[in-house]
């Protein structure tokens, strides 16, 4: 028997055993997450609910409040293929992205959907009634265990993403600091810089972005760099008026998104390829950039510090006007001796010195894909499996790195295998797309779980392990010294799809439905329709099946 439910899934039979508080649940209220609810909405599946730790949407863009804050991507990607925007610039700062993700929240009238400063502390599947119980807190400072409540669900996306988690460098003393200090993600807009004595650890692209704009306002910069980062010039420019208009018209919109896809599938055609059989095409980018390093600085001992000894592409490339620039600056210094430790009054370096500091900033990235931190919370799936212990013994997997077997009715955006170079948005639209349309299968066939089959999970696995194993991130020596989030705890890189975008969109579209797995609580006859309190729609008792196409 079927029935369709208020949320626009129609299910076998509905059951006597416990039903949801929401058919799909978004951990996370980013641009991950707006694009799977408002993909959700458009299919018909209504009964959707965020699960927000902060006190606004947007994510990253939200979070991330330092100066100088901006997309490294060019506006015109940065926007969802049908939710156009008239940015301002071409590379748009963070506080605009934050106030697209909260126009979309209230077009699409997501904001009621929503539960504001409430942290996801556990997920465990609930394998006698096919959905998920959902362990949440107030983000107010309540410890573990202390007024938190369970939620349930039958589908969780887990919307958090690898940028969510600070990384505090790991040197002793920090506490010790008697000064303001603060992380590049939590920034805290009640330290006054002005006429300060302010030291920066990190250079990676959030430091990018920061020093320039710390050093117009502090006394003195000084900026402590572990490993140096490639960059290329920005061209970034107010866009005016009449390019605004033209871009809001459909056509000439396709028209130069079609032109940027060609662009960026021509670079991902190139760069994915390369090995340690082609070490001068690998070199170019070093040859080009070192040339444009030397132009800008002059300086020999600048070069030489600030050029890197890795090759172009082993971190995620960045682009900045200002960044070289600032280290010319009589009030701004480099250090790059190793820190031993934090002290009193700031931090001692293994030259012997005791640099003193009225503040300072750790702008020192995230635990991305890092032992312990990956998943940010327990995720425990079917017969107890823990989803960190799963991924230290079987290495990093997913199937289309989107969902893993063992944890039915749970996605990830993005899993392990999912990011291609370019922008972060097409890679959601697709991902979202097979998420609605791995649900819509499951309603089809009349199940209550679905999950990978593992034979597809480790294929596509293994063969993303396979080609990233044949690129120079893990051959010869170019990325030696890089300290590149891109190679993993495990030494792999399971946080790149070596695919084009192209590609991409293809599998997830047209992967075949019989690589997942479907299940369902299978009824009993029903009881009869005038039988007083039951319809005909519930279920007596039930046992657990496979369901065939």
């Amino acid at each position: 028997m079927t029935t369709t439910l208020n949320n626009g899934i129609s299910a076998r039979t509905d059951t006597r055993r416990e039903r949801p508080d929401h058919e799909v649940v978004l951990i996370g209220a980013g641009l991950s997450g707006i694009g799977i609810a408002m993909r959700l909405l458009k299919s018909g599946i209504t009964d959707v609910h965020f699960l927000e730790k902060w006190d606004k949407p947007g994510g990253v863009w939200y979070v991330n409040r330092y100066p100088g804050v901006a997309v490294d991507v060019p506006s015109l990607f940065y926007s969802f293929s049908y939710e156009h925007r008239n940015w301002s610039r071409f590379f748009p700062s963070g506080s605009e992205i934050a106030s697209y993700a909260d126009d979309l929240m209230t077009k699409y009238d997501l904001h009621r959907r929503t539960s504001y400063r409430t942290e996801v502390r556990a997920m465990e599947w609930d394998e006698a009634n096919h959905l998920w119980r959902i362990t949440i807190a107030d983000t107010s400072g309540a410890p573990a265990g202390v007024g938190t409540r369970v939620i349930t669900a039958r589908y969780t996306v887990n919307c958090v993403g690898g940028l969510e988690v600070p990384k505090f460098p790991d040197i002793p003393g920090l506490e010790d600091f008697r000064g303001a200090k603060v992380h590049s993600s939590r920034w805290d807009s009640r330290i006054d810089l002005t006429g300060k004595r302010v030291g920066i650890i990190g250079t990676g692209a959030s430091g990018l972005q920061i020093i320039p704009e710390v050093a117009e306002i502090a006394s003195k910069l000084t900026v402590f760099q572990r490993t140096p980062i490639w960059l290329a010039p920005k061209p970034d420019f107010e866009i005016p008026k009449w390019m605004q208009f033209t871009l809001n018209r459909k056509l000439p919109r396709l028209a130069a998104r079609a032109y940027g896809q060609a662009v960026i599938q021509a670079a991902q055609g190139a760069i994915l390829p390369l090995s340690a059989h082609v070490g001068p095409a690998v070199n170019i980018g070093n040859v080009v950039l070192g040339a444009y390093y030397k132009h800008v600085l002059k300086d020999p001992e600048l070069i030489e510090k600030l050029t890197p000894s890795y090759t172009v592409g082993c971190k995620r490339p960045s682009v900045s006007n200002r960044y070289l620039q600032t280290f010319k600056r009589p009030d701004v210094a480099l250090v790059t001796e190793s820190i031993e430790r934090f002290t009193e009054n700031g931090i001692a370096t293994a030259d012997g010195v005791e640099h003193e500091f009225d503040v300072i900033i750790c702008a020192s990235g995230f635990r991305v894909l890092e032992k312990g931190w990956t998943p940010p919370f327990p995720v425990i799936g079917r017969d107890k499996q823990d989803l960190g212990a799963v991924w230290d013994e079987k290495l990093f997997h997913s199937y289309q790195g989107v969902s893993i077997p063992g944890f039915p009715n749970a996605f990830m955006m993005p899993g392990p295998y999912n990011l291609i170079l370019g922008s972060f948005i097409t890679s959601i639209e697709a991902t979202a797309y097979h998420i609605v349309r791995v649900m819509r299968e499951t309603q089809r066939r009349g199940a209550t779980a679905t999950e990978p089959r593992w034979e597809p999970t480790e294929r596509y696995s293994r063969h993303c392990r396979e080609l990233l194993a044949k690129t120079f991130l893990h051959t010869g020596s170019y990325c030696t010294g890089s300290n590149t989030y891109y190679v993993d705890y495990q030494g792999g890189s399971a946080m790149v799809r070596p695919t084009s975008s192209v590609t991409q969109y293809r599998q997830l579209r047209y992967s075949p439905h019989d690589d997942y797995r479907y299940r369902s609580i299978e009824p009993v006859p029903p009881a009869e329709p005038d039988e007083p309190g039951v319809i005909a729609a519930d279920i007596i008792d039930a046992e657990v099946v496979e369901v065939m196409s």
